[in-house]
Formats: structure tokens, sequence, C-alpha cells
């Protein structure tokens, strides 16, 4: 039987044979997809002792993702039958990170929970059974991180979820987080660059290619950082000039339209189709050297104590700074809870698009000012 990297693209392409052929996953053994004479296309995992084939589900109605996902469980579950209740931390991250976090979460928060866990806990845990790890454990690895609070508090979030699902799948009785506390209180930024810091960061923007542009959207236009990297060119209109967030992709989970002014037309370029910042081995998914990158952003442009998302506490404070009201300034930053929320946001239906393009005019307008300066 064949074997191929399955892909959406690659399912797409499969065609149909005389007789009935299997296409085996590269990336999963004992996962593949059956192509019938009639152009049926069929998700199936094979496992057990006996090589026992059951099928999951019918291509496209079963996606490929959720075809792959619930392959890893059925494979994780025969893995358990042999070896009895046990299971290693690297078999479970695997298992939590394709039904659990994959299924559950945002595509941004999916990606961050499996950064903190493969990089703080997986080289220690990696074979040992989840049973074998103690509460001792935990807070040893996450006192290491108290020099760096807000990783700490994430890492400490991120493994204990982890063993919350644990216990529910009834891989260990207890958690070993049961009991420990938030190991840093989570402290307010109120970080705003001065225009010198921002012309700063401009310009050496400007040299790093995706990564750079995406670091002057965000300033331009004040949005949060995975709203900006998701970027698809169907949520843009050329003719409106407006972008328009799916509610998936938006934190508040509401659809969100804003304008944007010339300076933004001309970063978003010439993209014909799908995601604006792609990675570039894939061009279906994000951009997602986020450490590097701005590791060499910092060594550009030299700047002392700074995040991403300063800029757009940058974006809020130059508009107040130009008189935009903080209504406009709220609807801007797609605050759910902001000047008109509660009963007067449920009667207030107008979008106040006409001020938000406005106060994006007078920002840009200020902004090349200060680049010239």
């Amino acid at each position: 039987m064949p074997k191929t990297h399955l892909t959406d693209i690659r399912i797409k392409s499969l065609k149909p044979q005389a007789a009935q052929i299997t296409y085996w996953d590269e990336t999963l053994p004992s996962f593949g997809c059956r192509v019938s004479p009639g152009g049926t296309k069929t998700f199936t995992v094979m496992h057990g002792e006996n090589r026992k084939r059951v099928t999951i589900g019918r291509y496209p109605i079963l996606s490929l993702a959720k075809a792959r996902s619930k392959a890893k469980e059925m494979l994780a579950e025969v893995t358990l039958g042999k070896h009895g209740t046990t299971i290693a931390f690297d078999d479970a991250l695997e298992l939590f990170l394709t039904t659990h976090c994959t299924q559950n979460n945002k595509a941004d928060t999916a990606y961050e929970t499996a950064r903190l866990l493969k990089r703080h806990f997986l080289p220690v845990f990696k074979h040992r059974s989840l049973e074998d790890i103690s509460t001792q454990d935990i807070a040893g690895i996450v006192d290491k991180l108290l020099s760096t609070p807000s990783e700490c508090n994430h890492a400490f979030t991120a493994v204990r979820t982890f063993f919350r699902w644990a216990c529910r799948r009834r891989y260990v009785e207890h958690s070993p987080c049961d009991g420990l506390q938030r190991p840093t209180k989570p402290v307010s930024r109120s970080r705003v660059l001065t225009d010198e810091e921002i012309k700063k960061v401009w310009h050496a923007a400007s040299e790093m290619g995706s990564y750079g542009a995406i670091v002057r959207l965000l300033l331009l236009t004040g949005q949060r950082l995975n709203e900006i990297a998701s970027l698809r060119w169907e949520y843009i209109s050329e003719e409106g000039k407006t972008i328009t967030l799916p509610p998936q992709l938006t934190k508040n989970n509401k659809e969100h339209t804003f304008p944007f002014g010339k300076m933004t037309a001309a970063i978003l370029g010439d993209v014909a189709n799908g995601l604006l910042f792609p990675t570039q081995k894939n061009a279906e998914v994000v951009f997602n050297n986020w450490s590097a990158a701005k590791h060499a952003l910092d060594k550009m442009c030299a700047i002392p104590h700074w995040t991403l998302h300063d800029l757009r506490r940058t974006f809020a404070t130059n508009l107040a700074a130009l008189g935009t009201p903080i209504h406009v300034t709220e609807k801007l930053l797609n605050h759910s809870s902001g000047a008109v929320s509660g009963v007067a946001a449920i009667y207030n239906r107008h979008t106040y698009m006409n001020e938000m393009r406005t106060a994006v005019r007078q920002w840009e307008r200020r902004l090349a000012q200060l680049l010239k300066s």
C-alpha cells in the first residue's frame, strides 16, 4: 500500500482506481485514507496485535484534522490497554495537544500552550509516567522561571490545564498541581513608546520582511498580535478600505471591522489570496518564529524593556493625544467592556466607522510627520 504525507490538498488530488486503495499517512503510522473505485474517500486506522482496521469517517464530512486527532486518540487507548493505566508524559502530551488543545482553543492559544509545555516540561518529564510526577517536580520547574514572571505564570497555567485534562481522562487520580497557587502576581504594564522609540522600531521593522510588516501594522492599527499575524486576504476590503476579523480570531469572539489608511494599504501590498504572513515552508501556517524575530528586532532598534503589545497601548495613547473620543478608540481596539457597554451597547448600534476613519487618518498623518523628523 502506498505511503504519502496526507494533507487536504493531497486528499483532494487522490483519484479513484479500478480497485480500492488505501494511502497511509507518513506522519502517523497506521492512519490512512481509503479511496473506493467510486471515488468515496474514507479515513481508517489499523491497530492492535491483529492489525484490526477501523473506519473513522468519510471525507470531507469529517475533516482531516479531526480524523487524525481521533486516530491518535484510538492508538493511545490501545497502548494504554497493553500497559495498564499508566501513560508516559510525552505520549499524553501529544494526545492532549491533538484532542484538547486544537479542538477547544483558538489557534494562537493552542500554539502557545504547546510551546510552554514542550519548552519547560517535556525535556524533564519526557518518558516519565504521569503517576510518577509529583507536586515538588512541578514546583521545581516553575520556581526556576520566577525571574520571568509572565512566562512563569503562563507555564504554570499550561501544565495545570494539562493535568486537569489527564485527571478527566483517568490517566492520573490527582493532579500534582493541586494546592499550588499562581507563582507570581500579574503586573499591569503601562509602557508606551516615546516618539524616538517609535521611529527606531519602525525603521528597524522596515528591514525585517513579514515580521517587520506585522510589527508596523500593530503600530498603525492597534490590533492584537494574533489578529494581525493571522490576516487573510479575504478579510480585507480594498474598495471599502476596511479589515473584518472573524469571531474565531478575536478575543471577545465578535466580528470586528475597522478602517485602514494609506500607510497600512502600502504594507498590505499585492497579496492575491490566502494568509498574508505564512511561514516559509507552509503557505497555510501562520508565521511563528516570534522569539528569534523579536530578539533580532531588539538588537536593531536597541530600546529597553518593551513588548509587541506595548504598540497597542502606544496606539491608544497617541489617539487620546490627538483628541480622539474614548468610545471611538475603544471601538477601534474592539474592547467589549469599553466606554459603550452594558445596556448602552445593546441599544447603541452605531458603527462609528466615519469617526474611526478620522482617527486612523489623523494617526497616520502624525506618524508620517514623526518618521520624517
